[in-house]
């Protein structure tokens, strides 16, 4: 369970309508569930302060045709998505947010996750709060709020990558056909007719934006302003804090189990391990439509499953400075401005290219677009002074280029902090 150092303390699921706001949080429980299905996406979060309290609340359409052709869930269920149609100048415009949640790379972790909302479209939500990236409110959302807003669903567990199957297990292994399904009913439904088009998402949702980025941009014309947004889906290959690569391990493990090698980016299997292509670092230089990344220089996600994992962390020394900052001893802090400075080194070339935008701000964060209160609120973070949809936006529409970099930890004091219990 987590809260922002601001302000709020949340359980497994909770509403809060009134003068406070709005908050909705799903509890991230890496040590208990193991990295694969760790909730990396769902903490999302309305301040008061001038904000409609009451989101606007998008109903759950299940993509009917995906079976005939084996886009299913983990379980066998179909796909599914929620979507906001669009109005006034953004009735052309389309917004495609792919969520998050994890990945599953072993069979007994994805039989646990089809019993869930990720893997599965019976345990899913039937409704869900639109908000920061796809707030229908121009207070909110100020360039993107008018758009047709389209969340897709996750639940394969691949990042939407995969193209198998476990008979023996009942496991459906079909990311990359998901994908395709989704774009095509979206098709069906406008989106051909799009003059302007942004695919965005968080976490692993967001190293999908990543993997897909190139093919979405093919579904348009050439006329068609199309670009992509990847938020926390920079993840790194690192060495954790007992010298092994933990999140190199589970990668692994999910490209082979669920045949994602067949889908990743030729330009980087060609020289590449796959597994080595299902990192953002091997990808982000050679992707050829513009690509604007967000991300916490310390990713709250990655300092837990990542560099100081439990099965990393033998003495548990790592223990208070994994759901805590504050608590970081300052050899941890030098660790992690260590991983930081790896952060900046993978991006050096791709920020080089003027048709990319990048925001790394130094704060303990994950999955800044979802969250009101970091995408665009009052006290929101930012790096100078712009924060992070005004960034977005600017990148988007060429407004202005966008390379920032925030200063080390602890100089920013704009930051929303996530603090884990």
């Amino acid at each position: 369970m987590c809260e922002t150092n601001k302000s709020f303390v949340s359980m497994k699921l909770l509403f809060v309508f009134g003068f406070i706001g709005f908050v909705i949080v799903k509890g991230v429980d890496v040590e208990l569930k193991g990295l694969e299905n760790g909730n990396v996406t769902d903490m999302q979060y309305v301040r008061g302060g001038g904000f409609n309290y009451r989101p606007l609340m998008v109903g759950l359409t299940l993509i009917n045709g995906a079976a005939a052709k084996g886009a299913v869930c983990l379980d066998g269920s179909l796909p599914a998505y929620h979507f906001h149609r669009g109005y006034g100048s953004g009735s052309n415009s389309w917004l495609i947010h792919l969520e998050g949640g994890g990945w599953c790379g072993t069979v007994r972790n994805c039989i646990y996750s089809k019993k869930t909302r990720h893997g599965s479209s019976y345990f899913m939500e039937k409704q869900i709060p639109f908000i920061g990236i796809l707030s229908n409110k121009a207070a909110e959302n100020p360039d993107f709020f008018n758009w047709n807003r389209v969340k897709i669903r996750y639940c394969d567990g691949a990042s939407f990558s995969g193209d198998s199957q476990n008979e023996a297990a009942r496991l459906y292994f079909r990311g990359q056909r998901i994908w395709q399904a989704a774009m095509e009913d979206l098709m069906s439904k406008g989106m051909r007719y799009a003059k302007q088009a942004l695919l965005s998402g968080c976490s692993a949702g967001g190293l999908s934006a990543i993997l897909h980025c190139d093919e979405f941009r093919e579904l348009f014309p050439r006329t068609t302003r199309v670009k992509c947004f990847s938020d926390a889906g920079l993840f790194l290959d690192s060495v954790d804090v007992s010298g092994r690569r933990s999140l190199r391990n589970l990668f692994g493990s999910v490209v082979t189990l669920q045949g994602a090698h067949k889908s990743l980016p030729r330009s980087c299997t060609n020289h590449l391990n796959p597994i080595l292509c299902f990192f953002p670092q091997h990808l982000i230089a050679s992707v050829r439509t513009p690509l604007f990344l967000l991300n916490a220089a310390y990713d709250t996600w990655q300092i837990q499953a990542s560099l100081a994992p439990p099965s990393a962390d033998y003495h548990w020394n790592w223990y208070d400075c994994r759901k805590n900052y504050a608590r970081c001893s300052s050899p941890q802090i030098q660790y992690l401005q260590g991983f930081r400075n790896q952060m900046l080194r993978v991006t050096r070339r791709f920020s080089r290219s003027r048709q990319n935008g990048l925001f790394i701000n130094s704060c303990f964060a994950h999955c800044q677009s979802e969250r009101q209160d970091t995408w665009h609120a009052r006290g929101s973070p930012h790096i100078g002074n712009k924060g992070i949809a005004d960034s977005v936006g600017n990148r988007f529409f060429d407004r202005v280029g966008v390379q920032a970099i925030g200063c080390p930890y602890p100089c920013d004091k704009t930051c929303h902090n996530l603090v884990f219990n």
